[in-house]
């Protein structure tokens, strides 16, 4: 009886020695993969900041265009008020040489 438990004990020890083998090699897979995975990660974080950096960049150049464009507007403005003016006053000297004709 005790050779059979000693063949028996064998191939389970091979049995288990196969299924750690395994585990082992799955095991460095998964830690290839966590490298890998951490590995792009730490990539578009980066550029994640490099995208971030260049929306900070183009909102503030958006908000000194509107800034810009708002001067602009007040200045075509007031330079259509002028303009108004001056037309105003030469109708009404105009107006007032034909009445002395």
């Amino acid at each position: 009886m005790a050779p059979s438990i000693a063949i028996a004990s064998t191939a389970q020890t091979k049995q288990n020695t196969a299924a750690e083998v395994e585990l082992r090699r799955r095991n460095e897979e998964l830690e290839m993969e966590l490298k890998r995975s951490s590995e792009r990660e730490e990539i578009m974080r980066e550029e994640l900041m490099r995208v971030w950096k260049r929306v900070t960049v183009a909102e503030e150049a958006e908000e000194r265009l509107c800034r810009q464009l708002g001067e602009l507007e007040a200045e075509a403005v007031e330079q259509a008020r002028e303009y108004r003016n001056q037309i105003l006053e030469l109708k009404r000297k105009l107006s007032y040489a034909k009445q002395l004709q």
